[in-house]
């Protein structure tokens, strides 16, 4: 009964190792499957990722050629005052400057309103 219970024992033991191999090529098969679904959803995120960097490009290109000729023509107009300004100042600049100088020279001393009611 010794012998018959040795190789009983023998047979468990066998058969526990065996499925330890089966537990372990099960884990290992899991293992490999999550990394390849990790795989393929980083994949797919940056597929996503590309068609919605894309998308926004071909949006930003079609609405932003309004903001640039509108800028463009802000920029012009504002030549043309520029140039308008600097006219005026070439025409009457040496006028405005000799009034100036004759308001500072020419002093003509006034008395307040308020002195005046006073005396």
């Amino acid at each position: 009964m010794s012998a018959q219970n040795s190789a009983g024992i023998q047979t468990l033991l066998d058969a526990e190792r065996e499925a330890q191999k089966i537990v372990q090529q099960a884990r290992e098969y899991r293992t490999k499957r999550i990394r390849d679904a990790k795989a393929e959803a980083q994949k797919e995120i940056e597929e996503y990722r590309k068609q919605k960097e894309d998308e926004f490009k071909k949006f930003e290109a079609e609405h932003s050629s309004g903001y640039k000729k509108a800028e463009e023509d802000a920029n012009k107009e504002a030549e043309v005052k520029l140039q308008e300004i600097k006219d005026a100042g070439n025409e009457k600049g040496s006028k405005v400057v000799e009034d100036l100088i004759h308001a500072l020279i020419d002093v003509k001393p006034e008395a307040s309103e308020k002195i005046v009611v006073k005396a």
